[in-house]
């Protein structure tokens, strides 16, 4: 259902372009404390690949003897029957951790992810915008100011957003706030013609693109 076009148009209906929409999420602010690493290969294997253990510890258990804490996102799930995120049999329950994988004519294009709790899908959106709208290399859309949309109506805006943007969304309706960097984005344009690697390396935080 998430993924069909009538569930697409119906979402769609409740947005306003000219007007700031107060639909709060189901969750409070989240803290981001997530890892993610990307990796491709001379033969055009890709992996795109992100870890977070959501709370101190996860768990509290360790995967054997290999030292490797494990998450404790299922307590994400709700015991509602008529909540979307209800427990059940082979579900995994509602969280922020998504590696991306972007393909074009049907072979892989780029492999990236963003880390920062709700941050990751807006970054991913605006990473993605500032490569295929606006023709950015991938390290210059990663170093781009981006837009945090907090709850409610609450938006932070980095450094770098002109005043006219910041007047616009103050006229559509949003409480526009200042706040330091947010989200961490990694990644590796595959050129579709020459095959050529082009990675990327937010200076948000740690992390460096390397190639051998």
């Amino acid at each position: 259902r998430l993924l069909s076009k009538s569930y697409a148009s119906e979402r769609a209906r409740e947005i306003d372009p000219r007007r700031a929409g107060n639909h709060r999420p189901g969750l409070g602010p989240i803290a981001g404390d997530t890892q993610y690493f990307c990796a491709v290969d001379s033969d055009g294997n890709a992996v795109s690949f992100i870890n977070s253990l959501f709370e101190n510890f996860g768990c509290g258990l360790v995967g054997g003897d290999t030292g490797v804490m494990l998450q404790n996102r299922g307590k994400l799930f709700s015991l509602d029957p008529a909540h979307p995120n209800c427990v059940a049999p082979r579900k995994r329950s509602f969280h922020t951790i998504m590696p991306a994988m972007v393909f074009k004519d049907g072979r892989p294009f780029m492999v990236f992810g963003v880390t920062g709790a709700h941050m990751q899908p807006q970054g991913q959106v605006q990473v993605l915008a500032n490569i295929i709208d606006f023709g950015m290399t991938i390290q210059e859309a990663m170093e781009a100011p981006r837009v945090n949309h907090l709850e409610g109506l609450d938006a932070a805006l980095e450094e770098g957003i002109g005043a006219g943007a910041r007047r616009a969304l103050k006229q559509m309706g949003h409480a526009v706030l200042r706040e330091a960097n947010f989200g961490g984005a990694q990644g590796i344009l595959i050129h579709p013609e020459y095959g050529t690697l082009m990675g990327g390396s937010d200076p948000r935080k740690d992390g460096c693109a390397l190639g051998y």
